[in-house]
C-alpha cells in the first residue's frame, strides 16, 4: 500500500521490451536505500516488484496486463518517473489509500495557471472510471495523491500546488501526454459490494419468489 506522496523522481536508465512484456531499469537514490529483492515500489503509480538493485538503480518487470493498462508502455530512456516505496506500518499517512493498481489512463487536455497553482484537465480514456471520481474526493495521477476539483463530460480536473509540481515528474507533463489514473479504492469496493450478487444466491432468490407466488395463487 502507498500514500500517493512521491518520495523521489527517478530516471529511466534502461527499457527492454518483448511484445507486451517489459523490464525496466530505473535510476534512483532515495528509494533504493535499504531496498530488498521482492520489495514494492510505485513507478508512476504502478506497484512494481524489485527484481534486482544496486546503489543507484533498481530493476522491475512489467507484465502484459500492466503494460496495457498504464503509460509505462510509452516510457523512453531518460524519462522521469515518480517513485514511492510501500508505506511502513506506523508511518504518517499524508495522502490517501493507494494500491498501485492503475485503473486506466487519461490524456492531459490542458494545463492552466491559477494564481500559485496549476490546474490540469484530464480526459479519461475509459469513461466508466468516472463513476468513482467524486469532486473534492481523492484520486491518484501518476502516483500522486491529488484532490479532484471537478468533473465535466469524460474529463476531470486537479489543482497542483508549486511544491507538488516541483517535486514530481508532473512538472514535465503537458497537453497530449498520458497519465496513469487510480481511483479511490474505497469507492470501488463500495460500488462492487452494492452491485455484486452471487449466482447461487440469485437462483435461490428466484426459487423463493416463485414458491411465494404459487403459494398465494398467483401462478
Amino acid at each position: 500500500m502507498f500514500t500517493g506522496l512521491v518520495e523521489e523522481v527517478g530516471k529511466m536508465k534502461g527499457i527492454t521490451k518483448q511484445g507486451e512484456a517489459m523490464r525496466l531499469v530505473i535510476g534512483a537514490a532515495r528509494v533504493t536505500d535499504g531496498v530488498m529483492i521482492g520489495d514494492s515500489i510505485s513507478v508512476n503509480g504502478v506497484c512494481l516488484t524489485v527484481t534486482s538493485f544496486d546503489g543507484s538503480s533498481f530493476s522491475a518487470d512489467v507484465m502484459p496486463e500492466t503494460y496495457r493498462k498504464s503509460n509505462l508502455q510509452q516510457l523512453r530512456a531518460g524519462e522521469r518517473v515518480n517513485l514511492e516505496r510501500a508505506m511502513q506500518a506506523g508511518g504518517r499517512f499524508g495522502g490517501h489509500i493507494v494500491q498501485g493498481h492503475v485503473d486506466g489512463t487519461g490524456k492531459i487536455v490542458n494545463r492552466d495557471s491559477d494564481a500559485n497553482a496549476v490546474v490540469f484537465k484530464i480526459h479519461l480514456e475509459d469513461s466508466d472510471m468516472l463513476r468513482y471520481v467524486i469532486p473534492k474526493g481523492s484520486i491518484t495521477i501518476d502516483g500522486i495523491s491529488l484532490t479532484v476539483v471537478d468533473t465535466s463530460g469524460h474529463s476531470l480536473s486537479v489543482s497542483v500546488i508549486p511544491h507538488t509540481l516541483g517535486e514530481t515528474a508532473l512538472q514535465h507533463k503537458h497537453a497530449g501526454d498520458t497519465v496513469n489514473i487510480e481511483c479511490d479504492v474505497l469507492g470501488k469496493y463500495v460500488d462492487h459490494l452494492l452491485h455484486f450478487k452471487k449466482p447461487e444466491a440469485a437462483k435461490q432468490q428466484s426459487k423463493l419468489s416463485t414458491a411465494f407466488l404459487m403459494e398465494n395463487g398467483f401462478l
